[in-house]
């Protein structure tokens, strides 16, 4: 039985539209009366649902922490769906020994990402932040992530994918569904997803005054995406941590969650108000990855002259083992100068080799795509006597579809001792 003192300290969710309010508009929200509460500098959401074994310690690391880089001026704000565990009674008394923790239930509403805006509208602090409640997220990450707003940065995320960044020990399934939904989410909304490198991260923070006013509607786990989709967000930094195994409680990860991501996707594409986007397009990376595809271009011309001009080999064959040799070269080069900085960070052959398979893989699609285009423009549009020409055309196209994946794929930090 919870004692009547503690249930007046169990706070209501706001109703309503999902909607961040600036700070001066925060108080009809929280409905108290008499001045203003105090702004401050942090507010972190904990989305909770039968996490009543993690709830503790993990509050426990965060105090410890904020308390030297932040004192009293943070605070901690579970938003449970009513775990049938009663973790947010758990959080409840947790309250008297740190007094900068809230609570609040939900009884009507369920969903990690509605309950990081529902935390997000009663919060006092200029940066909102959202941490999982498994413990998976290292807390000590947050030094990184808010040094990088207070430097200037709109939106600071915790990634897998950049130096410092890994996973633990996932199963290669688990990988296969992670790069295959951050694939997914490439080619559909590629300007929200392809600014970050981990956009299926639920680690970071943003400024309050970068998300305020757009009405939010999120799907499922990946309310990064919300934020990038509708938010004013222009500069963006990224703080590498490794991903955690859970210690208590089981994972919540079903492919409904893909099934959710692939609809916000698709929500954000057709019917989402995007907001302006300024991603820096890295050309000079983008020029070297070109000079290496003309130096691919030329093995991949001299081998489909040699086996189809010279030995008489169809030309759809011809074409997929001249592509595949280029593929090889262009490799070599691309690791050793167009992405040699990523390289140094992962030396060692059995790093070279998954970066060969990775972009082996993506190279054959696009090479699925070549082939289909070569056939078409050789055998439709410019006759027979112009081969040469078609896979010209061919390949300039695919080139763009082969630096994008790989930039985003292929040469980046993924997995750390």
């Amino acid at each position: 039985m919870i004692p009547p003192s503690q249930l007046q300290k169990l706070e209501t969710c706001p109703a309503g539209p999902l909607q961040i309010l600036p700070l001066a508009a925060v108080d009809p929200i929280l409905g108290e009366s008499g001045p203003a509460p105090k702004t401050l500098t942090l507010s972190l959401a904990i989305p909770t649902y039968n996490e009543g074994q993690n709830i503790g310690p993990l509050v426990e690391r965060l105090t410890a922490l904020l308390d030297g880089l932040l004192p009293k001026d943070y605070e901690l704000i579970v938003v449970d769906d009513n775990s049938p565990d009663l973790t947010w009674n758990a959080a409840l008394e947790l309250q008297a020994a740190y007094p900068q923790l809230r609570v609040l239930r939900r009884q009507d509403e369920r969903g990690l990402s509605s309950a990081v805006i529902r935390g997000w509208q009663v919060a006092r602090g200029q940066i909102l932040g959202v941490i999982d409640a498994d413990l998976q997220h290292p807390p000590e990450v947050l030094i990184g992530l808010i040094q990088a707003i207070q430097q200037g940065a709109d939106l600071a995320v915790g990634s897998r994918h950049v130096e410092g960044g890994g996973v633990s020990e996932w199963s290669l399934t688990r990988r296969v569904l992670s790069r295959g939904a951050q694939t997914v989410g490439l080619l559909l909304l590629p300007q929200v997803v392809g600014r970050v490198s981990d956009p299926m991260s639920g680690y970071f923070m943003v400024r309050r005054e970068a998300i305020a006013g757009p009405l939010l509607n999120p799907k499922g786990y990946k309310i990064l995406l919300e934020v990038l989709g509708r938010g004013s967000i222009d500069t963006i930094a990224e703080v590498g941590y490794v991903f955690q195994e859970r210690l208590e409680g089981a994972s919540k990860v079903t492919w409904r969650q893909y099934i959710d991501y692939i609809h916000h996707l698709l929500r954000l594409r057709l019917g989402g108000r995007l907001s302006q986007l300024h991603q820096r397009f890295p050309m000079q990376r983008f020029v070297r990855f070109g000079v290496v595809g003309l130096s691919g271009v030329v093995v991949d011309m001299a081998i489909l002259y040699l086996l189809h001009s010279t030995l008489g080999l169809p030309l759809t064959r011809s074409k997929i083992v001249a592509a595949e040799v280029a593929i090889l070269n262009n490799f070599i080069w691309n690791d050793a100068w167009t992405f040699a900085d990523v390289s140094m960070l992962q030396k060692g052959w059995s790093a070279r080799l998954k970066r060969l398979l990775k972009f082996n893989l993506v190279c054959l699609a696009g090479l699925v795509l070549n082939v289909l285009m070569l056939n078409v423009i050789y055998n439709l549009v410019f006759g027979q006597r112009w081969a040469y020409a078609a896979n010209l055309i061919a390949i300039a196209i695919v080139t763009f579809w082969n630096f994008w994946l790989n930039l985003k794929l292929s040469w980046r930090v993924t997995q750390i001792k």
